[in-house]
């Protein structure tokens, strides 16, 4: 089955409940499958072979999904930030796409691309038209297609199919049991997984889905409070930037319920300020991969608050961890490389999923799984005793200084304690009697003026002069991805570049 076959639960089980949008104009259930219906119809009618969305967020995306998944065509929502080039580039590796796209993005598109229409002609044809019968999908064709974050040269295409999103939706939310008051702010992207897995998930839930096309801190808090906001998602710039608000004498926000966050590593100094100025927030914690169908582990709300007020390290230590796995999600730590052996509990090493809602495929380059269907999700991890998950950075991040291998995240994680660091980015960068030179580039704090000497020996004194930055250089901003993850390519690139000039 299709996941349409969500929005047939939802409509059963919600029909007129508004499910997208404002209060007083949103679209209802019944609505939205009636105009993804006709939407299928337009698709069967271009023949087209992918649907492709570029626009930001808003009701539009939600029907672009189910009018895909009505007509069989897979959806493939594309970064609108990119370059006009660069979305060519990427719609060239598409079969016969049919471009759905904001004004803006589409007039420069109409003179490189056949078959683009804008978002309120897609919605007007979604109106006009008949609403066509279902197309006959099977759990095992393509539903959505997303390329990766972009920050190699040649980002891949991975292929999600029905039976993925379906087993991810289905094993985490049960069907119709939001309050008819709730509603959920999402602030991700659509061509980020989270901006497809929460269509799914809220829909199914029954809770009404509000986006904030541009994020503002204050634009975010004043949106939940006039909409009541019970839910809320957001990747860890966003919550900084929120805490920095609230903490400037924004209003409370009686309303929210439960904060969600994932798509970067969570400073923790961040999540602190904001348990502590939301003492009565359920705070979220949501680890997935795009490979993975969204979301495989949790930290739920009692975990942050237990580790919050513990005096144990062990589970003080959980606040900086991705929870316990979700489930029908299987995971195992090896040794890096082909063929890597089981470690025990505790040890690093690189993490193994395994479940029916892993989909670990990549157009053109097949399936990443091994023979048993494990997937390397490249993120070097361990699993405590009692099942919870720690990441420390993904495996090509490892910086290997003196023929030792040295993880990013754990210099980075005590540098964000320092009260005159707000980010910071650890990277190696070449040096002929190392091999790799530890360099440090921090975004201090406001109206802070952070010693470099001070820096390095609060290192030192926390780790050990291996791990000590050999280079701390301040910036303005560090290169982020939307969804708050480091460029990390670009900025040693960029390091590499102003130290050859500086040579």
């Amino acid at each position: 089955m299709a996941i349409s076959l969500l929005l047939d639960i939802a409509t059963e089980l919600t029909p007129d409940r508004v499910i997208l949008g404002r209060r007083d104009d949103g679209v209802t259930t019944t609505r939205l499958a009636r105009l993804a219906a006709a939407g299928a119809a337009t698709l069967a009618q271009q023949q087209a072979a992918t649907l492709v969305f570029i626009g930001i967020n808003g009701p539009a995306f939600p029907v672009v999904l189910f009018a895909g998944a009505l007509a069989g065509v897979p959806v493939s929502p594309l970064n609108y930030r990119l370059a006009t080039d660069a979305l060519v580039s990427l719609i060239d590796r598409l079969d016969k796409p049919l471009i759905v796209a904001d004004d803006v993005y589409a007039e420069p598109l109409r003179r490189r691309c056949r078959m683009v229409i804008s978002t309120d002609e897609w919605l007007q044809m979604c109106v006009d038209s008949s609403p066509a019968e279902p197309a006959a999908v099977g759990d095992e064709d393509p539903a959505v297609l997303l390329f990766t974050s972009g920050t190699t040269s040649q980002p891949k295409l991975v292929v999600l199919r029905h039976q993925h999103l379906q087993a991810y939706v289905l094993g985490t939310v049960e069907p119709g049991t939001a309050h008819p008051n709730d509603a959920a702010l999402v602030s991700v992207p659509p061509y980020h997984v989270a901006g497809v897995g929460t269509v799914l998930t809220n829909l199914l839930a029954g809770r009404r889905l509000l986006y904030l096309p541009n994020f503002t801190p204050h634009g975010w808090l004043s949106l939940v409070r006039e909409e009541s906001v019970t839910f809320a998602m957001v990747v860890p710039t966003m919550l900084s930037r929120i805490v920095d608000a609230l903490g400037a004498g924004e209003a409370t926000l009686p309303s929210i319920r439960t904060i969600a966050y994932g798509g970067a590593r969570m400073p923790q100094p961040v999540l602190e300020r904001a348990l502590s100025l939301m003492p009565d927030v359920d705070f979220v914690n949501a680890y997935g991969l795009t490979e993975t169908s969204s979301t495989i582990a949790v930290l739920g709300p009692e975990d942050h608050r237990n580790a919050l007020a513990s005096s144990d390290p062990a589970v003080r230590e959980r606040l900086g961890s991705a929870g316990r796995f979700v489930p029908g999600v299987e995971a195992q730590i090896r040794t890096p490389g082909p063929g890597g052996a089981i470690l025990p509990s505790g040890q690093k090493g690189e993490l193994w999923v395994r479940g029916d809602q892993i989909a670990g495929e990549y157009a053109g380059l097949g399936s990443a799984l091994d023979a048993e269907g494990w997937f390397p999700t490249k993120d070097l991890a361990r699993i405590d005793d009692v099942g919870y998950l720690f990441i420390d950075g993904r495996s090509d991040d490892l910086i290997i200084k003196g023929g030792e291998n040295i993880a990013p995240a754990e210099i980075e994680d005590v540098l964000l304690c320092h009260p005159d660091v707000a980010e910071v980015a650890v990277v190696g960068l070449p040096d002929q009697e190392w091999g790799e030179r530890l360099t440090a580039v921090v975004v201090p704090t406001a109206d802070s003026n952070p010693d470099v000497d001070e820096l390095r020996a609060w290192v030192r004194d926390r780790l050990r002069s291996a791990k000590t930055p050999d280079t701390i250089t301040f910036r303005s901003e560090l290169p982020l991805t939307d969804t708050g993850k480091l460029l990390r390519r670009e900025l040693v690139a960029e390091l590499d570049v102003a130290r050859q000039g500086a040579t």
